[in-house]
């Protein structure tokens, strides 16, 4: 089944000058697999072909079912000195999670209560009603 990784995933991105960093992690573990072998490095420079103009770093961490991406030279020179809307690349995140990927069903059935990861507003790691609220200065 072809779905957004917004429906198996979420992320998070940001800045360190000229290179965007996006963290892209699992909603839960059978789909981990899934992401490692499709979406690569060369797959995610594609996707940004318009705004990264160097190369794609593609970072696993297996521990949290994540993948981490470095898009070097997309900022337009950074927060600083950049005319780009979005020169922290905060954006970067949502624009990957519309990325379309293939997964079995069955995987998107197995998935976290309320009728699997697909459509299902699945909870993060970390984001139960039992763990702290988030506190929203934190970055």
């Amino acid at each position: 089944m072809r779905v957004r990784l917004g429906e198996v995933a979420f992320a998070r991105s940001g800045d360190k000058g000229d290179t965007a960093n996006i963290g892209l992690i699992a909603l839960f573990d059978d789909i981990y697999p899934l992401l490692k072998e499709q979406v690569t490095a060369d797959r995610v420079r594609r996707h940004f072909k318009d705004i990264c103009e160097g190369d794609v770093e593609r970072f696993e961490l297996p521990n949290l079912r994540a993948l981490n991406f470095l898009l070097h030279r997309s900022l337009g020179g950074g927060g600083t000195v950049s005319l780009m809307l979005d020169a922290q690349g905060k954006t970067f995140s949502t624009a990957l999670l519309r990325m379309e990927v293939d997964i079995p069903e069955e995987v998107l059935r197995r998935g976290p209560a309320l009728g699997g990861a697909g459509r299902s507003r699945a909870v993060p790691p970390g984001d139960s009603a039992t763990d702290p609220a988030p506190n929203p200065d934190a970055d």
